[in-house]
C-alpha cells in the first residue's frame, strides 16, 4: 500500500524512515517533505496545512493510510476531514487534540478528572495576569501561551519583573500570534523531565519506549525553550516501577476521561511529564509524535510501526503483539541554525552528509532542509538531528556529536551537553528493577473495557 506522511520536519523524516522499511509499503509520498525525505520516498509540494490538497492527494493516489505528523493541521481537523472520505488516517480528530491546542482546556481536563499535574491559573487580560505575578510570593513561576506556539510557548520565570515582560510580550505585542490571547501561570515543578508516547485506538493504549529530551537552547538547560536541541533513550532513572506508576497514573485514567467525555482519539497520546518526588506530574500532553523524540523512537523500534499504526487508525490495536526493542541506547543531537529559537537565517550550503552516516550506527535525519539540484540547503531552525546507536550512552553520544562534527554549514551550533547527566535534578527515588519497557518486561497493550 501506499503510506502519505503529512509534515516537513524531523519527526516525518524519522516516521517516513521507518514506515519505508516495512514490506507491507509500496511508496512512502510525504507531504511536502524535506531533502532526507525524498531519499526515502516521493516529496509532492502540499503544504501541511492544505486541507484540501491534502484530502485531495490522499484520495487521488489511493492511499491506504495517512500519517499526520505535526499538531497544526491536526488541530485543523485533517484527521476529521479524511476519515470523512474513507481514508485510514493515524491522528485524532480536532476535538481530541484540543489536548496539545489549548493548554488552558488540558488543564481543566487534568482537573476533571484528578489527573495529577501542577497548580495554575488562567488569565485572558495582561493586567490581571501581571497584577496576580507582583503578588506572587514563590518563584520561579511558568508562564504559558495557551495556544500553539512551536514548542515556544513556555517560560520559566525567576520572578515578577520577568514574568511581566513576558506578559507584555505575549499577551500585548503578541510575539506568539493567536496562541497568547489566554496565558497560564502554573506552579514551577521539580524534579526530571520524561516523554512518554502510547499508540492508542481510543480503547487499547501500547505504550512506548520513554525519552528525555533536552528543550532548553543552551548548555546546562539555559536560554528559552525550543522544539527539542536533543534525546536519548532508555532513560537511566526510569525503573519498572515507576512506569506502572505513569501507566495507572496518568495514560490509564487520560484515555478513559477521553471515552467518558466523548472524545474520540486514534493516533498518538504524548504526556510530557515532570517525576517529582511525589510522583508523575503532566507537564502538557501532545497529540502527535514529539520531534526530536521520534528519532529516538524510531532507531530503536526493531518491530514494524506500520502494523501498529495501521491497527490503532482501524481501531484493533489490542489484536496486535507487544513490540520488539533494541537494546541498545540512542542519543540524537539536534544541529540548529545561528539564531535559532529566535530569527535565523537560510540557504546556507550544508556539507558532510555523507561523511557523518560512514558508521553505520549513525543516521542523519533533516528537518529544515530542502533540495536544490545537487545541493542540501538550510531551510529552518531545527536543521538536522544526528542519531546513534551505542552499547552505552556514553557510546551512542560519542557517535552522535562525531557526526556532527562532520557536518558544516555557515551558523551552524548544537548544545554539548546532550545525554549528560543533569546533576542539578534531583534523583526520582526509585528501586534497583531494571529500567525501561518493552521486551524487559514483555509489555502488551493495555485494553480498558468500559
Amino acid at each position: 500500500m501506499k503510506v502519505l506522511v503529512v509534515g516537513a520536519g524531523g519527526r516525518e523524516h524519522a516516521l517516513a524512515w521507518k514506515i519505508a522499511a516495512s514490506p507491507l509499503v509500496e511508496e512512502v509520498l510525504c507531504a511536502p517533505g524535506n531533502a532526507g525525505t525524498s531519499r526515502v520516498g516521493r516529496n509532492v509540494d502540499v503544504s501541511a496545512t492544505d486541507l484540501d490538497g491534502l484530502v485531495r492527494l490522499a484520495v487521488e493516489e489511493q492511499v491506504g493510510l495517512v500519517v499526520i505528523g505535526p499538531e497544526d493541521p491536526l488541530c485543523a481537523g485533517l484527521a476529521d476531514r479524511l476519515r470523512e472520505v474513507d481514508v485510514s488516517v493515524y491522528g485524532p480528530e480536532a476535538s481530541g487534540a484540543r489536548l496539545e491546542g489549548s493548554k488552558v482546556f488540558t488543564k481543566e481536563f487534568l482537573d476533571r478528572h484528578r489527573i495529577p499535574t501542577g497548580g495554575w491559573r488562567r488569565f485572558d487580560r495582561s493586567g490581571a495576569a501581571k497584577s496576580y505575578l507582583e503578588s506572587a510570593s514563590t518563584w520561579p513561576l511558568v508562564v504559558k501561551a495557551d495556544g500553539l506556539a512551536a514548542g515556544k510557548g513556555v517560560f520559566v520565570c525567576r520572578d515578577a519583573r520577568e514574568a511581566c515582560a513576558v506578559i507584555d510580550t505575549v499577551m500585548e505585542e503578541r510575539s506568539l500570534g493567536e496562541a497568547g490571547g489566554e496565558v497560564l501561570v502554573e506552579e514551577y515543578l521539580v524534579g526530571k523531565e520524561l516523554s512518554v508516547h502510547a499508540v492508542t485506538d481510543g480503547r487499547t493504549l501500547l505504550i512506548l519506549e520513554p525519552v528525555q529530551d533536552f528543550k532548553q537552547v543552551g548548555e546546562g538547560d539555559t536560554g528559552p525553550n525550543t522544539g527539542g536541541m536533543g534525546i536519548y533513550s532508555p532513560v537511566p532513572f526510569v525503573s519498572q516501577r515507576l512506569m506502572r506508576q505513569i501507566e495507572q497514573r496518568v495514560l490509564i485514567p487520560t484515555l478513559h476521561a477521553l471515552q467518558v467525555e466523548g472524545i474520540p482519539y486514534r493516533g498518538t497520546l504524548y504526556a510530557g511529564l515532570m517525576v517529582t518526588e511525589a510522583g508523575p506530574r503532566v507537564l502538557e500532553y501532545n497529540c502527535r509524535f514529539g520531534d526530536p523524540e521520534t528519532q529516538a523512537i524510531c532507531r530503536r523500534l526493531k518491530s514494524d510501526l506500520v502494523p501498529y499504526l495501521l491497527a490503532a487508525a482501524e481501531g484493533r490495536l489490542a489484536d496486535e503483539e507487544p513490540p520488539e526493542w533494541d537494546s541498545r541506547s540512542c542519543v540524537g543531537v539536534v544541529a540548529a541554525a545561528e539564531g535559532y529559537p529566535g530569527p535565523y537565517r537560510k540557504g546556507d550550503v550544508i556539507r558532510g552528509l555523507e561523511e557523518a552516516e560512514e558508521d553505520p550506527d549513525v543516521v542523519v535525519f533533516h528537518a529544515g532542509t530542502r533540495q536544490d539540484q545537487s545541493q542540501v540547503l538550510t531551510n529552518g531552525g531545527r536543521v538536522l538531528c544526528v542519531t546513534a546507536l551505542g552499547d552505552e550512552i556514553a557510546t551512542a553520544r560519542e557517535k552522535a556529536y562525531g557526526g556532527i562534527e562532520k557536518i558544516e554549514w555557515s551558523g551552524k551550533f548544537s548544545r554539548p551537553d546532550i545525554a549528560l547527566p543533569r546533576p542539578s535534578d534531583p534523583l526520582h527515588p526509585g528501586d534497583d528493577e531494571e529500567f525501561g519497557i518493552g521486551n524487559e518486561l514483555g509489555e502488551e497493550p493495555i485494553t480498558l473495557d468500559g
